[in-house]
């Protein structure tokens, strides 16, 4: 089992910029498909984005695509999502996912953070 701490969620105005971080630990990260996800108040949880152990492939939700990015760190065991051109519909607590498994990551089948607030003001 991995363990996952998310950091990096604050307030910032429409049209800003984030960067979440989610440190991982307890196995061998290197191996490991990863993926971010959001949850808005009232609202299901919902796919933001996913990257495979190599860091060659990623796959984004409609919603953010050409605004975030996903990207890791093998040496630190870290994945990062960079938030640019934010909206206010982007506001969510984002959690991030990890798993053997690409499809599992991208199944919600994965091991959970316990989240970051992201709050965009209009």
């Amino acid at each position: 089992q991995v363990q996952l701490v998310e950091s990096g969620g604050g307030l910032v105005q429409a049209g800003g910029s984030l960067r979440l971080s989610c440190a991982a630990s307890g196995r061998t990260f290197s191996n490991y498909a990863m993926g971010w996800f959001r949850q808005a108040p009232g609202k299901e949880r919902e796919f933001v984005a996913i990257i495979d152990w190599k860091g060659g492939y990623t796959s984004y939700a409609d919603s953010v695509k050409g605004r975030f990015t996903i990207s890791r760190d093998i040496a630190k065991n870290t994945m990062y999502l960079q938030m640019n051109s934010l909206r206010p519909t982007d506001t969510a607590i984002y959690y991030c996912n990890a798993d053997i498994s690409p499809l599992t990551v991208r199944n919600s089948g994965g091991s959970w953070g316990q989240g970051t607030q992201v709050t965009v003001s209009s």
